[in-house]
């Protein structure tokens, strides 16, 4: 599904985000990337849907190159990649039902295919009787369940969220944090980059540990443990034989 071969990241000011990352995530994993700001858990995640392109190595997702996607097959390219953001990115004049909807349309599916999908995906995130309400009127939560759905409409087999509980009480966000594991429960293959510790520690599922541009740990089943990688970053660091 996805892998990385020692990839580098420079931005135009000359910063590595990422340095000689190498990393494979199967189909069916989930996985959540974990680090302090500035880490390089959103460059990994923007490489995913194109967002960015490596400086050198290799990105291969659902088995494209993604350094050789042309700037006109981003748009087919990334229909096959569910993307949800921290600040869920809804448009604010369309109801929820149209927010997701719009998903479709841009991929020209006919208007049959959006009567039967939307009301569908919406009952799956629980926002059935929230379809006519314009984003101003949902909470926080209900939004970032709207752009869970707009994210799913399209049956992506990835995907792909930065921070998706980061606006949201801890209340919601093991709400939104339940639905994506049943997301994942369904076969999606999904990758999340998150500061909550407590969520990552209580669901036990792979974690990719970012320092510096760089993974410090990737554990199958680990937990967001600052002591540990404290520790790994000392090995990475200590003087040849200290350890």
């Amino acid at each position: 599904m996805i892998e990385l071969q020692d990839v580098t990241v420079r931005y135009p000011n000359g910063v590595d985000a990422l340095r000689g990352v190498s990393v494979r995530v199967d189909p069916g994993e989930f996985v959540f990337v974990v680090g302090p700001t500035g880490s390089g858990k959103s460059t990994f995640l923007k490489l995913l849907y194109r967002e960015v392109r490596p400086f050198s190595g290799l990105v291969s997702v659902a088995g494209r190159n993604v350094a050789a996607i042309r700037e006109g097959q981003i748009p087919h390219f990334r229909r096959h990649i569910g993307v949800v953001f921290q600040d869920y990115r809804l448009i604010p004049h369309k109801t929820a039902y149209e927010n997701v909807a719009f998903a479709l349309q841009v991929t020209g599916a006919s208007g049959r295919t959006i009567k039967e999908r939307v009301p569908d995906i919406l009952h799956m995130v629980g926002l059935s009787s929230k379809a006519r309400c314009f984003p101003e009127q949902l909470s926080g939560g209900e939004q970032q369940r709207v752009s869970i759905a707009r994210a799913l409409v399209n049956a992506p087999p990835l995907l792909v969220a930065d921070e998706p509980t980061g606006n949201l009480d801890p209340g919601t966000s093991q709400d939104i944090f339940q639905l994506l594991n049943a997301i994942h429960r369904e076969g999606t293959t999904v990758v999340i980059a998150t500061h909550d510790a407590s969520t990552v520690n209580r669901m036990q599922k792979r974690v990719l540990s970012f320092e510096d541009g760089q993974i410090l740990r990737d554990d199958h089943v680990g937990r967001y443990d600052l002591d540990q990688d404290m520790f790994f970053r000392a090995l990475e660091t200590a003087p040849a034989g200290l350890f």
